[in-house]
């Protein structure tokens, strides 16, 4: 493993251009990220011309952006992965140089040439497989989770979201108390587990981080979370319904792009934030209530999300690096 210094530019989606600049904080850290990336571009440059690779993959993130333009200076192809409906920024600004783009949707959502994007999915862990209605009772028992109960999973990723925690938690115990086969597990996020303050229950489990996600969403019969393109390709391989709530302040509002996407599918249940909160969670509670009665309506959404999640974006893009580099060799 080798590490380089890279920048990262700080925008937020919807900021006017006047708080921009006048956002002091942001724009020290934008120049202090500006010489880091100059920095890298520097290591960069010099780490391609020592390894010599056959053909680079850039995942996205602002490590690209130096890489990438190395790998240009150097005349080494490279490949970029969108996993969001919206190409990120540091895959944009390397774009121009890239042999292919990979990309989890399809080449309309993007702004690339047509004949460089290759529909490839989402890269899934292994761990994360289709879930029959056995290997969901199994899962439950392996849990201590009676096989009779209604599970509903809630995340807001690994950070949370305290949008969603506080429209869950609010409502939680009478939910409970209406209907007693329902069991809660929520992933609240680190340092946000005051959201239940004091309350325990049974058939409740709060946990601030869930370093085995698979085996959780496995045994839930509906799952809350924000619309992360990673995190509901995931789900989707599992073949779960799904109810999301983008965050729309995220850069360039790419989560409220692909909730919008699996809507326009009939592949997800989608809650706005705005009227999340205006309903005080009750807009949440009454679509997690009609997929835990309407179980047709459920299974109908968990497999139009499956058909479209690619269950093998790892060895597309693998073929599509090995044939890029095979190019490079002259062997094709």
């Amino acid at each position: 493993m080798r590490k380089i210094y890279a920048g990262k530019f700080r925008r937020y989606h919807g900021e006017s251009f006047i708080k921009r600049m006048t956002d002091l904080r942001t724009l020290l850290l934008n120049i202090r990220d500006f010489i880091f990336f100059l920095v890298g571009l520097i290591q960069s440059i010099f780490l391609i011309y020592q390894l010599k690779p056959d053909v680079i993959f850039l995942k996205g993130g602002f490590v690209g952006v130096p890489v990438g333009i190395s790998s240009a200076i150097w005349r080494i192809p490279f490949i970029t992965h969108d996993s969001d409906a919206l190409a990120g920024l540091a895959n944009r600004l390397v774009s121009r140089w890239a042999k292919y783009h990979a990309t989890a949707f399809g080449p309309d959502n993007y702004s690339y040439p047509k004949d460089k994007v290759k529909q490839v999915g989402v890269i899934v862990g292994p761990q994360y497989s289709m879930v029959t209605k056995s290997k969901l009772s199994k899962t439950k028992a392996e849990l201590g989770i009676d096989k009779n109960m209604s599970v509903l999973m809630v995340t807001g990723g690994s950070g949370g979201s305290a949008v969603i925690n506080n429209a869950i938690a609010q409502n939680v115990s009478e939910q409970l108390d209406h209907n007693p086969n329902l069991y809660i597990i929520h992933q609240v996020g680190l340092g946000k587990g005051g959201c239940y303050s004091n309350l325990e229950h049974p058939r409740l489990e709060v946990h601030e981080l869930l370093t085995d996600m698979h085996r959780y969403s496995a045994c839930a019969d509906v799952i809350v979370s924000r619309a992360g393109a990673n995190t509901i390709a995931e789900f989707g391989v599992q073949a779960k319904p799904c109810i999301v709530v983008p965050n729309p302040l995220l850069t360039g509002g790419h989560q409220l792009l692909n909730a919008k996407y699996w809507l326009d599918n009939n592949a997800v249940i989608v809650v706005e934030e705005g009227k999340l909160i205006d309903s005080h969670g009750d807009k949440l509670w009454d679509e997690v209530n009609n997929l835990l009665k309407n179980r047709a309506e459920a299974s109908q959404l968990a497999k139009k999300l499956n058909n479209l999640v690619a269950n093998d974006a790892s060895k597309k893009i693998a073929s599509l690096l090995i044939t890029v580099s095979n190019r490079g060799k002259g062997d094709a």
